[in-house]
């Protein structure tokens, strides 16, 4: 799954373009290392966002195509 695709599923971010964008300007890193929003997520990789002062740093533990409210926090695990 694209990883603009699982920050908007998971819910960490509201929409896509907007996850989008924040990949586009360098605001996520994925294992350490900047991504861009075609980077194929897997499972176990630790995923950061960072927007503004805000910094939310996660473990991927479920690759689900859809997602209501309460299986969308399942899908990763807060650092």
């Amino acid at each position: 799954m694209r990883l603009d695709k699982y920050l908007k599923v998971s819910r960490i971010i509201k929409r896509r373009t907007i996850a989008n964008e924040v990949c586009d300007a360098k605001h996520v890193s994925v294992n350490g290392k900047k991504a861009r929003a075609s980077y194929e997520v897997k499972l176990d990789d630790v995923i950061e966002v960072s927007m503004g002062s805000n910094i939310i740093k996660v473990q991927v533990l479920s690759l689900n195509e859809t997602a209501d409210k309460n299986t969308a926090l399942t899908m990763y695990k807060t650092l």
